[in-house]
């Protein structure tokens, strides 16, 4: 397998040797590249081209948040991973609106942070549990007034496997639940993105919830 290649980006050093050396414990993964702080992380991500960058918020120069959204705007087809000691909220919606495919907090285990990027690598998103209830009372409250029942131009199929993925559960486990192959669950994930307009999981998620389309006892 083709290892993922991964971007650190992180201002203190002591932390980013940290995960460096965790990372290269990984068979499938390498750190191809180091920046402390945001400007450099644009800068290096363009030169790199890294399939994964892990990003620290708070850095000099140039903030996460906004280090996020010029890469993605750039370079969409890299992957950010928000690795912070911040839960507040208005860094957390910021990130998503960002398009950060996962949001982790330095308190997780360091295998934690492993499955994380194994994760985001397979197509998913992936919010610390903590981090998921934030956004789902966020869009449960936000919920559009008589939209409820209505699922716009997605299947039935389609909205199972979205109803699952808002639970925070593996494309696996989803298969496993509705008895299909992995690849299925994959390939009416991409439909569902490409009828929402949206690139990642947490985003169509976010997406149903505000439309009434996914209730907030369907994910308890």
């Amino acid at each position: 397998m083709t290892k993922l290649k991964i971007l650190l980006a992180e201002d203190h050093i002591v932390v980013r040797e940290g995960i460096r050396a965790l990372i290269q414990r990984e068979s499938d993964m390498e750190v191809i590249g180091e920046a402390d702080d945001g400007f450099q992380a644009v800068k290096i991500a363009g030169k790199l081209r890294p399939d994964l960058v892990i990003m620290d918020i708070v850095m000099p120069n140039l903030n996460g948040i906004e280090a996020t959204k010029q890469i993605k705007e750039k370079y969409p087809d890299t992957a950010i991973l928000i690795l912070t000691a911040y839960d507040d909220e208005h860094f957390v919606f910021a990130s998503l609106d960002a398009k950060a495919s996962g949001y982790l907090l330095k308190t997780a285990r360091a295998q934690d942070l492993i499955s994380t990027i194994r994760a985001i690598r397979s197509g998913e998103s992936v919010l610390q549990p903590s981090i998921a209830r934030k956004v789902i009372e966020r869009y449960h409250a936000a919920t559009e007034p008589g939209s409820k029942g209505m699922t716009g131009s997605l299947t039935k199929k389609e909205m199972d496997v979205l109803r699952l993925a808002a639970k925070g559960i593996t494309n696996k486990e989803i298969a496993e639940e509705l008895n299909l192959k992995v690849q299925t669950v994959r390939s009416r994930l991409k439909k569902v993105f490409k009828q929402l307009n949206v690139s990642s999981r947490t985003e169509a998620v976010m997406y149903a919830m505000k439309k009434g389309w996914i209730s907030i006892h369907e994910v308890q």
